[in-house]
């Protein structure tokens, strides 16, 4: 017997329970008669995704389906090989339900993540609008309790569901480390800055104009300074309390302890000095050997209060001009809740059917999708209708802003409709579109980035105990040789003022992920910083030619065949041995054969099989296909039969492979595919690809960076030599098999050179051998490098572009310029500031705006990388 899970509560105990609610409702004084206002009747569809166990049969899925779509309004698809059940019904008719006609079937079906995460997450837009209105009609006390309940959801939500990939997040974001502590951004507020500026003016004026300080303007100024050191200044505090607690070091901690010993020498000063006396007046001084002595007072209010100051300025500016790309695609991707529009197909009657908006989490592949004019194109698919310009977005893969589409084109979430109205066939949606790969990427990479062990991070962690211990013993000598309290604390003061940790450690972190997003704004996608570090060194660049040089635009350019061999059937038995693969050679090879047979069938009839049948289909490490084809061949008696025969298709690698007619046809140019059987090669089928039309040019730019450029291909030497001639590459690796790639490589890089592997996923495996792998190809290739875990993988290269080649090689040189000259910078400035503070030449408040003074410039410097500016000759 069956009995009900633990913790679920069955349908009386939940009726019973809202008539208790209703009845309390009741004895409150609330009017909960008009139920509509509490509840609605949607039609509306919902789209599930569910796992499935036990579903061991394929011929089972038909019934499935069947009894799944006999429940009112339900329209259910299942996929064999993946487990999956993919189904749309009303919204009364509940995952319980559909669940429960599959189990009928013995199959166990559970809601996939996707799945929950929407029905956790809420409704669409629509909701939003119902909710509203229902709200509206709602009693104010109600009303209230239904919010208040929402809220308590919501962050229960957000702190159990949500929380690992929140706080991820906000250390891919605020680049957390386990060496420092960054000072909470959340505690950053506007209004901690206003109200600082508002009472340090007061102070700055008293403390510097004489002839203002009227009596008892030291405590006004320590009054003032007394909210603006404790409240404002308390984001630092924080952060100096919880590096100390943890162990680690706050990278505002320097700062914070300033701002703590000025503020309390100012007051001890007051309180056990003439300075606390009515009438006293100060000078200011910006030298140390001219302060005045312990007896006479020394007030540092106006360093605590400054210092707060720019220190919330700085960290505020930064955070509104530091843009991030993540949180732009965030902002610009479509939301599962945003309604678009479907158009429906004809029905069966021959009627068509209506459009209708439906949220974009309900939206299920091969619908129809309607996108006008100023719209974001939320899916990856097909036009199947109209045209329009588009703009391509954050993201630039190689189409121009204002490209025109039209039927046949294919277009990806993300770009937008500038003009125009199209209907879009939905091939991928979600996280499988192009934009939520390219998102995930750039996450992983700025994650990736921010975790790393860097050597200017550890070095920012000691600076801090380095400054105060070099504050300590300054402090002491300025005491031992000048008898002077107030000079020794101005100068320890200056000493940990003028320190600029916070400089040190975003001078590499910075500037690499504002290179990085920008060269993913221009669809060059970098793994990390290494992998910047280590392309900026390569000296060699290895280019596979198909793919790469070439165009997968591939035609069959001629047919030779050995004197009596017909051409056709040479073509034919090429196209039945490469049928099933999907490389461009193999594809237009098997165009080629069909155009044969359909202009034989359209003149006369022929003793040439119109198609070739083989079995036994295989590919070798070397790229042969092989196979068993069947051929008419003339018996003893003279008869015609059909016969199975050894058949296979190779490419030569050098010269000495093919003699004679063939010999010749190899040399004379084009890519050779050379068909044989019987032990015999019968002819060759030489193929055109055409070259990129940038690829002179991309060659140049290349090697006018002082790069070697090598291209390696599996045709013979005299073919490859003559491609590499006409596009200006030094060096060809000819007649290398695929199989043997990888050695090729390797051998380059073991005499001594840093070689960069470019080639599209064919040459996928070869890349490991190379100090960076440039791989070349669709969207797809961010998601199979990652499942693949191709660790020789650095570079995914969306345009397929050769200068795009030279644009990367001079863009991550310019980010290691740029990353090297800000490490310099903040040492020389540490260095030379520390000097000065020791020597007394520093004012605490002059050290100050340069400690910030050096943290801008180092933002500036590398808010430069935020433009991709390629290769400038």
């Amino acid at each position: 017997m069956n009995t009900p899970a633990a913790g679920a509560s069955s349908p009386s105990s939940v009726d019973e329970t809202i008539a208790a609610a209703r009845q309390a409702a009741r004895d409150a004084g609330l009017d909960v008669s008009d139920t509509r206002s509490l509840r609605s009747v949607s039609n509306r569809n919902i789209s599930y995704a569910f796992d499935l166990v036990g579903l061991n049969s394929a011929p089972d899925v038909a019934d499935v389906e069947d009894a799944l779509e006999a429940l009112p309004g339900v329209r259910a698809r299942i996929i064999f090989p993946e487990k999956r059940a993919y189904i749309t019904a009303p919204e009364d008719v509940g995952p319980s339900k559909l669940t429960g006609v599959m189990d009928r079937f013995g199959i166990a079906a559970t809601l996939t993540d996707s799945s929950l995460r929407r029905r956790i997450s809420g409704g669409s837009a629509l909701d939003a609008e119902d909710d509203a209105e229902r709200l509206r009609r709602v009693p104010w006390q109600l009303r209230r309790h239904l919010v208040e309940e929402a809220r308590a959801a919501e962050e229960a939500r957000r702190a159990g569901f949500l929380r690992e990939y929140d706080a991820r997040r906000r250390d891919t974001v605020e680049g957390a480390d386990g060496d420092v502590l960054y000072t909470s951004r959340r505690l950053l507020a506007p209004w901690r800055l206003i109200l600082a500026i508002i009472l340090t003016v007061p102070v700055i004026l008293v403390s510097y104009t004489t002839h203002l300080q009227f009596p008892g303007w030291q405590w006004m100024a320590l009054a003032c300074s007394t909210p603006v050191v404790s409240v404002c200044a308390w984001p630092f505090h924080r952060a100096l309390a919880g590096g100390v607690r943890r162990g680690i070091t706050a990278l505002d901690g320097a700062s914070a302890l300033a701002i703590i010993v000025a503020y309390l020498w100012s007051a001890a000063m007051m309180f056990f000095t003439p300075a606390g006396e009515i009438g006293w007046q100060s000078t200011p001084t910006w030298f140390a050997f001219n302060h005045s002595t312990i007896d006479d007072g020394e007030l540092f209010l106006d360093v605590a209060c400054v210092m707060t100051v720019v220190l919330l300025g700085g960290r505020l500016l930064t955070m509104r001009t530091r843009t991030s790309l993540i949180d732009e695609m965030i902002a610009d991707h479509p939301k599962p809740q945003d309604v678009v529009t479907i158009a429906r197909p004809k029905r069966a009657g021959g009627a068509h059917g209506q459009s209708t908006r439906v949220p974009l989490q309900e939206v299920n592949v091969g619908d129809d999708v309607v996108v006008t004019t100023g719209q974001v194109i939320p899916v990856d698919g097909a036009i199947i209708g109209g045209s329009c310009a588009i703009d391509p977005g954050l993201v630039d893969s190689g189409v121009k802003s204002g490209t025109t589409v039209k039927v046949g084109d294919y277009v990806y979430a993300g770009e937008r409709n500038t003009g125009g109205r199209i209907k879009v066939r939905v091939d991928k949606t979600g996280h499988q579109t192009r934009m939520a790969a390219i998102h995930r990427w750039v996450e992983e990479a700025n994650y990736r980035q921010n975790t790393a062990s860097m050597l200017s991070t550890r070095s920012a962690s000691y600076l801090l105990p380095i400054a105060l211990a070099v504050a300590v013993v300054d402090f002491l000598l300025w005491y031992l040789v000048s008898n002077n309290l107030n000079a020794s604390v101005a100068t320890a003061l200056a000493v940990l003022a003028a320190i600029a940790p916070v400089a040190l450690a975003i001078s590499p972190s910075l500037a690499i992920r504002h290179g990085i997003e920008s060269a993913a704004r221009k669809g060059i996608m970098l793994r990390d910083g290494q992998i910047v570090r280590s392309l900026s060194n390569v000296d060699t660049v290895i280019i596979n030619r198909l793919g790469t040089l070439t165009t997968s635009e591939i035609t069959v350019e001629n047919v030779v065949a050995e004197r009596g061999e017909n051409p056709e059937l040479i073509l034919r038995v090429a196209a039945a041995l490469a049928m099933e693969s999907d490389h461009p050679a193999s594809a237009a090879i098997v165009k080629a054969a069909r155009a044969s047979r359909d202009r034989e069938l359209s003149t006369a009839e022929s003793d040439i099989p119109h198609w070739i049948n083989a079995s036994r289909l295989a590919i070798t490490e070397d790229g042969t296909f092989t196979g068993m084809i069947e051929l008419p061949v003339v018996d003893g008696d003279g008869d015609v039969v059909t016969r199975q025969v050894d058949a296979k298709l190779w490419r030569p690698r050098t010269m000495s492979d093919l003699t004679g007619r063939l010999g010749v046809a190899v040399a004379s140019g084009g890519t050779p595919m050379v068909v044989g059987w019987l032990g015999k090669d019968r002819g060759v089928i030489l193929l055109h690809d055409t070259v990129r039309e940038d690829a002179e040019e991309g060659i140049a730019k290349v090697e006018s960076q002082g790069v070697e450029t090598i291209m390696i291909s599996r045709d013979a030497y005299p073919v490859s030599r003559s491609f590499a001639d006409r596009i200006g590459i030094d060096q060809v690796l000819a007649g290398i098999a695929p199989g043997a790639k990888l050695k090729a490589v390797r051998m380059a890089n073991a005499h001594g050179a840093s070689v960069a592997m470019v080639g599209d996923i064919s040459v996928l495996p070869t890349m490991k051998a190379a100090d960076v792998g440039i791989l070349l190809g669709p969207t797809e290739a961010l998601d199979l490098v990652n499942r693949r875990h191709a660790s020789g993988v650095g570079v995914i290269m969306l345009p397929e572009s050769v200068t795009a080649l030279a644009d990367l090689l001079a863009h991550v040189r310019r980010i290691c310029r740029i990353v090297d000259g800000n490490i310099i910078i903040s040492w020389v400035y540490n260095g030379l500031a520390v000097a000065a503070a020791i020597s007394g030449l520093l004012n605490p408040m002059v050290a100050t705006l340069l400690m910030v003074g050096s943290s801008w410039l180092i933002e500036h410097r590398s808010n430069l990388l935020r433009t991709f500016a390629g290769y400038r000759g």
